[in-house]
């Protein structure tokens, strides 16, 4: 019923893991190959492109919905309907943003001080041109095929370059001066799909399944074991998502405590509970979470 246009590139293998995650496997014959197929009913089509491309493609209808960052819907100026941002990028969780940088002994420290006929090189020369405009800043801007850090300062004064943590631009001697667009990766819908009822349903679904299981990755399920002494201390240190699940030991006094932590958390909690008189302790991953 529904075709589905997926990343290549750096959010491929990222893109690709959430997918098995979430009971969505994509199979293909090899890495390289370009078209796919989904075992789900509500998916008739896979294919994997570029993501640059990805936005247009699904505005136009040659695909009912698909993966791609913000960036790119922006570059484009694509008519697409964001079906919900989707909190994953190649390396990290944080999103991507697309910056302002320039030499780091460029005497320039924020934007109002770069000069006139500035030299900027990006792989987004339409969201720059309009951001700049929209800055009033004078700029010469030039596509770049890759690379782009490396171009000042003989090529470039400045480039607009993506970043996840800023690592690659301060080993490269850049700085940077503004943020023009901070980038979740999303999934997007042709207008014309989502305005069917069926095919609508159907996309919200596979979104369901997808950020479910993005939250599962940041929590686990703790269960534990404790006598009614100790109930009200241990309950007191358990950071649940909602009020801990507390049933009765069968022929015992004390309880059975289970509920969804922060993973980030697990290595103070487990000690903490076990000094606080929880016993038989348990951590479990979780595959999906759907509030």
């Amino acid at each position: 019923m529904l075709r589905l246009v997926l990343p290549k590139g750096s959010l491929e293998r990222a893109t690709m893991e959430l997918f098995d995650a979430a009971d969505l496997g994509v199979v293909r014959s090899s890495d390289v190959e370009y078209r796919a197929t989904i075992r789900d009913p509500r998916i008739d089509e896979v294919r994997i492109l570029r993501p640059q491309e990805i936005p247009r493609y699904v505005a136009e209808g040659l695909f009912d919905f698909g993966i791609t960052g913000r960036d790119w819907i922006e570059e484009t100026s694509s008519d697409v309907v964001s079906l919900g941002q989707l909190y994953y990028s190649k390396a990290t969780t944080q999103p991507i943003r697309l910056v302002l940088a320039i030499g780091e002994n460029d005497p320039a420290q924020k934007v109002s001080d770069l000069p006139a006929h500035l030299r900027v090189s990006t792989e987004y020369p339409e969201l720059t041109r309009r951001w700049m405009d929209g800055h009033g800043i004078d700029a010469d801007i030039e596509l770049s095929y890759g690379a782009t850090e490396a171009k000042i300062p003989e090529i470039a004064d400045a480039v607009v370059e993506l970043t996840e943590t800023g690592r690659a631009l301060r080993a490269a001697g850049l700085k940077i001066i503004d943020t023009i667009l901070v980038s979740y990766t999303e999934l997007i819908a042709n207008p014309a799909a989502y305005a069917d009822e069926v095919k609508r349903h159907s996309m919200e679904q596979i979104l369901t399944l997808l950020q479910g299981a993005l939250v599962a990755r940041t929590r686990v399920l703790v269960k534990l074991n404790v006598d009614a002494e100790h109930l009200d201390q241990v309950i007191s240190l358990v950071p649940a998502m909602r009020s801990p699940t507390v049933s009765k030991l069968f022929s015992d006094e004390g309880y059975a405590v289970e509920a969804v932590v922060p993973k980030e958390t697990i290595n103070t909690l487990i000690p903490a509970l076990k000094d606080h008189g929880a016993t038989d302790i348990i951590e479990l991953p979780i595959s999906k979470i759907v509030p």
